[in-house]
């Protein structure tokens, strides 16, 4: 019995090495296959594109909108997305400000109202490209809760903060007072101030009211309606003058609703404040690199769930919305962006 037990031992031990050894050739070869697996993907997959790096200029608005907070974290995004590309922020007046300064090749990119850019004729006007539709700004007319302002009209004689002269709010402004039927100049005292200035100023008692148009929420007209109390004056009704008022852009004006979330504390719970919204476009000229503004749309797209945590009006882009950027066509970059990533 001991004897043959000796035999076996060694036959045993033998055939442990020769399936220990199967075992490892086998996990050796598997690991080699998908070694060259991963190998030819790497070598087959396109390469995304390579980009200029070093500063560049983004133009974003006034103190305390929401051009100057979405810039701020696309800056913060694009610093990580895109290694050796630094976004400088250029405050602006706002969106004709901003289209004459990226015409005229003063900054790379920037944010403007389709209004705006449907009327703006100044130098460079023909390089002008989209890079993306983002979200709609909303006209806020703001006045404290007492005020006897029940609508536009009731504007008349007072002092009113319309924007400041280079802005979109004062483009849509004079539109609205003129749909109106008052004259922007004569009918009331008009107060060119961007939008910290004029929350400042209804606070103190120097202005009755102010013109605003931005995304939801602004920062501005929220800390305002911590500090005293305020209300949004409707302005829906005048959204059908506004749309066919014959001025170049009227096109870009729609019928919007100011959820009561938007400010809890200026729009009374489950009484949403009809009004108008305006598309907003990234911008940015002909001649950016290709490669520089493909990569700047993926990060505007990509930043949309990070940024929209605080600029609540970033969250509505979307890829199926964001390539409607009339009256701008698209850069080149930007479309080749968008052609990679469609279904």
């Amino acid at each position: 019995m001991a004897d043959s037990a000796a035999r076996l031992l060694p036959r045993l031990a033998a055939a442990v090495r020769s399936r220990a050894s199967s075992r490892l050739w086998r996990a050796g070869t598997a690991l080699a296959v998908v070694a060259s697996l991963l190998l030819g993907w790497w070598l087959s997959a396109p390469e995304a594109p390579s980009y200029p790096r070093g500063t560049v200029g983004f133009a974003t608005g006034v103190p305390r909108g929401v051009y100057q907070k979405y810039g701020t974290m696309l800056r913060a995004y694009v610093h990580t997305a895109m290694p050796g590309v630094e976004l400088r922020l250029d405050a602006s007046e706002g969106s004709p400000d901003n289209l004459e300064r990226v015409a005229t090749g003063r900054d790379s990119f920037a944010i403007a109202t389709a209004d705006a850019v449907a009327v703006y004729d100044g130098p460079g006007r023909e390089r002008l490209r989209a890079i993306a539709r983002l979200y709609d700004d909303y006209l806020q007319l703001v006045v404290p809760a007492g005020s006897p302002v029940r609508k536009t009209a009731d504007l008349r004689g007072l002092r009113v903060g319309v924007g400041q002269p280079q802005s979109g709010v004062s483009l849509v402004t004079k539109r609205l007072l003129r749909a109106a039927e008052l004259d922007p100049t004569r009918d009331i005292t008009p107060m060119p101030m961007g939008i910290g200035a004029a929350a400042d100023a209804l606070r103190d008692g120097r202005i009755d009211a102010f013109f605003w148009s931005g995304g939801l929420p602004t920062g501005a007209v929220e800390d305002l309606s911590r500090q005293m109390p305020i209300r949004l004056v409707p302005l829906g009704e005048l959204a059908g003058a506004l749309h066919q008022g014959g001025d170049d852009g009227s096109e870009a004006y729609r019928a919007a609703v100011m959820p009561a979330d938007a400010y809890p504390l200026a729009i009374a719970p489950g009484k949403p404040v009809p009004t108008v919204a305006v598309a907003n476009l990234m911008v940015t000229r002909d001649d950016t690199d290709t490669s520089l503004v493909q990569r700047m749309t993926q990060a505007v797209v990509g930043s949309r769930d990070a940024i929209g945590a605080q600029v609540h009006a970033a969250q509505l882009m979307d890829l199926r919305t964001a390539v409607y950027t009339a009256p701008l066509p698209l850069h080149e970059g930007a479309r080749r962006y968008y052609a990679s990533v469609k279904p």
